[in-house]
């Protein structure tokens, strides 16, 4: 990988700063020790922005990102800016990220880690080696779809309304990168609609079948009902091979599938954009956790889903694989050693708070590569 690869970094809000921290000494380690330098901006995001400058993003971040390699994002949103409006919330921050730079794709990984088995609330016999992908589409759909709003109606009741709508473009890309994606993986895909229920949701399932047999006929398609499928989740995960799915549907079953891993402190993710002509894409990386406020500030939150975030960087924007895996190995490592943050703490494990956790990592990443 040449040198000087740009990297925006937003911490945001909460527990995001603290996070971040831990992966700015990876990112100081990988610099020592693999000469691997990155050219790294920091910026404003969320509530930490509305504060100093009125607004969740300014235009110039959203600049900022666009001209950048990659982007780290943590975490945003907290009580002190609850009662702000719905056109000041801090999340607006990653839509309009989303949603600027084309970012379609949101990848978010189920992996249960051996040392981890027993962080579950699912038996073990149920999670043990389980590794799914959950592929959603994330800048169309009900989240963005228009019209939208409240009004008021002749006999003075209030109706709020949103409007679930895709196109065959927005379907097919999201659902293309799910067919590569299985192509890496066990080739299997399932589709998850309301094809039963909603328009929509058969537009969906039509397009994606026509994509399958048009396009990757070497790839399994299924198809599941949303229902069904959060219930699958839980009954017999390891069904599941890779996941696509609409906007609303990938932000519930992914954070109920982040939860058979034990604990949304463990898991990352990417928004990936679409690739231009010299394969270069925008694309964003953050843990799936928020901005835990209730922890933030004490030194206790687990730091692994932010770094777990940059390996996924490392990997889908620099084709840095062997770091990407190192990271990653030194993460079960240090697990299976018997550390924990109070998130994923067992009985008879070592209590660790986020610098810590951090610095254990770092000795484990040393030792790797020695």
């Amino acid at each position: 990988m040449p040198a000087n690869k740009k990297l925006l970094i937003l911490p945001g809000d909460g527990i995001g700063p603290e996070v971040m921290r831990e992966v700015r000494r990876v990112i100081d380690w990988m610099d020592r020790r693999r000469a691997v330098t990155f050219d790294i901006s920091e910026d404003l995001v969320g509530g930490a922005a509305i504060d100093a400058r009125g607004a969740p993003i300014s235009p110039d971040t959203v600049e900022a990102a666009r001209e950048a390699d990659a982007v780290l994002f943590g975490a945003v949103g907290g009580p002190k800016w609850d009662g702000l409006g719905f056109a000041l919330r801090p999340e607006l921050a990653i839509l309009t990220l989303r949603k600027e730079l084309g970012l379609f794709a949101n990848l978010r990984p189920a992996l249960v880690l051996d040392p981890l088995v027993d962080a579950s609330t699912l038996k073990p016999d149920v999670i043990r080696g389980l590794d799914l992908m959950i592929v959603r589409e994330s800048t169309g759909g009900v989240y963005f779809g228009e019209p939208r709003g409240v009004e008021t109606l002749p006999d003075g009741q209030m109706r709020g309304f949103d409007t679930e709508s895709y196109t065959t473009h927005e379907i097919e890309r999201v659902a293309r990168v799910a067919f590569g994606l299985a192509r890496t993986r066990q080739r299997r895909v399932c589709s998850v609609d309301k094809a039963n229920v909603m328009q929509s949701g058969l537009f969906w399932r039509q397009t994606v079948t026509a994509l399958q047999r048009r396009e990757f006929p070497d790839v399994e398609l299924s198809h599941m009902y949303a229902d069904n499928c959060a219930m699958q989740l839980v009954r017999s995960p390891k069904q599941f091979d890779v996941i696509v799915t609409s906007n609303l549907f990938g932000d519930l079953l992914s954070d109920l599938a982040s939860m058979l891993t034990g604990s949304l402190g463990m898991l990352p993710s990417a928004t990936l954009g679409a690739a231009d002509s010299s394969g270069r894409r925008h694309a964003l990386y953050e843990p799936i956790h928020g901005s835990a406020p209730d922890i933030a500030g004490k030194g206790s939150a687990n730091p692994l889903a932010q770094i777990l975030s940059f390996a996924m960087l490392l990997r889908y924007s620099f084709d840095m694989h062997e770091d990407a895996a190192l990271i990653e190995k030194a993460t079960t490592n240090v697990l299976a050693s018997g550390l924990r943050t109070a998130d994923i703490m067992v009985p008879g494990a070592a209590k660790v708070g986020t610098s810590v956790m951090g610095e254990c990592l770092l000795r484990e990443m040393d030792k790797l590569a020695a």
